[in-house]
């Protein structure tokens, strides 16, 4: 069980290892719903934003780069039972 302090301000900093446990990452969002016998959930809130938001959603650092030509072709292969 991890035990967090609330501030004067009546603040609350979630430590690092229950952001990770979220997926959490710096500018994303939580949702806190109250629960009965002062309890609460606490998840990481879906994105929002429509299509501006999903732009480089699918980018992953560690893979590699794909041309249009690529990601054509993989779509293609896709549909045809290919992959």
């Amino acid at each position: 069980m991890i035990t967090l302090t609330v501030t004067s301000k009546g603040q609350v900093t979630l430590r690092k290892e229950v952001l990770e446990h979220l997926g959490i990452k710096p500018g994303d969002k939580l949702r806190v719903d109250l629960a009965p016998d002062a309890q609460i959930n606490l998840k990481a809130a879906k994105a929002e934003g429509g299509l501006n938001a999903f732009f480089g959603s699918l980018h992953d650092p560690r893979g590699p780069s794909l041309t249009l030509e690529e990601i054509n072709e993989a779509i293609a292969d896709g549909w045809a039972g290919k992959r």
